[in-house]
């Protein structure tokens, strides 16, 4: 069943979302997708540590297996990708995973996220996982996608 998309706001780079993380801004992506292939919109979920916390790399690894392992019991297409931000070196490993935007967000605020990236098409939107679900662009998926040689 597909779930209507929200109603999406498209902002220039000058109007960013004060809501969010700048570091959302500053996102790119990296996998190791033998195919090159992905569906026309897909969620990019992570249940890494969420915005503004530290967590031990023992508690970050266990969420992303129990993430790993719901999404893979869905039958749903997915693969492995890493978010990093090439100004500060900041990486965590997530999931491209195809699935409904509002599904995503729900499952993006039980794994303790403050928000998810949306594909659609070749455009990149990050939205909190919260009440305030709107989607805010922030560039051309192509432009922020990196292939990687080997496992991710």
């Amino acid at each position: 069943m597909t779930i209507p998309a929200p109603t999406v706001i498209e902002r220039s780079s000058s109007m960013k979302d004060t809501c969010l993380h700048p570091a959302y801004f500053n996102v790119r992506f990296r996998g190791s997708w033998a195919d090159r292939g992905h569906p026309d919109e897909f969620a990019i979920i992570t249940a890494y540590a969420t915005t503004g916390e530290n967590w031990s790399e023992e508690r970050n690894r266990a969420a992303d297996l129990e993430l790993e392992n719901e999404l893979r019991e869905s039958g749903s297409w997915m693969r492995r990708l890493t978010g990093y931000d090439p100004a500060t070196g900041h990486a965590e490993p997530g999931w491209a995973v195809e699935m409904g935007f509002e599904a995503a967000c729900d499952l993006g605020q039980r794994f303790q996220q403050d928000a998810i990236f949306w594909v659609s098409g070749n455009r990149v939107w990050v939205a909190k996982c919260g009440v305030d679900r709107q989607r805010t662009e922030i560039g051309p998926f192509d432009d922020r996608f990196e292939m990687k040689d080997g496992p991710e």
